[in-house]
């Protein structure tokens, strides 16, 4: 199971105050718009995505068809696959994806712990 470029959520109180710190670290701006509070910030190989008001909680994300340079993939796990295996194997998926679909869309997982796990497919 491929689940492709691998990040954290976090979620931010202060979109401002959060890029500042990031790049106060040596993280730089590769995506976003900080005018709708987020953002997404590389530092090598670690990517962090900034969230101020839109998740409740920190969550690890995976992006199936991308690798960590946020470039499409020509041969990956397609996000309704993963979703299929997942099911299979008993795990309670949250926002199922239409299996029916293709493109872009996205579930959420949660681990034992309450972690939630987003699995983000933008190609």
């Amino acid at each position: 199971m491929n689940l492709g470029a691998f990040s954290i959520s976090l979620a931010v109180k202060d979109i401002h105050l959060s890029k500042q710190f990031y790049q106060n670290l040596g993280f730089t701006i590769i995506g976003g718009d900080e005018s709708q509070n987020w953002l997404i910030m590389k530092n090598g190989n670690h990517i962090i995505g900034l969230f101020e008001g839109m998740f409740d909680k920190n969550m690890m994300t995976f992006n199936p068809g991308w690798d960590q340079d946020s470039k499409a993939l020509n041969d990956f796990d397609d996000i309704r696959h993963l979703q299929k295996q997942l099911k299979e194997k008993g795990v309670k998926i949250t926002n199922e994806v239409d299996e029916n679909t293709t493109g872009p869309a996205n579930f959420v997982i949660i681990d034992p712990d309450g972690n939630p796990i987003l699995i983000d497919q933008h190609v």
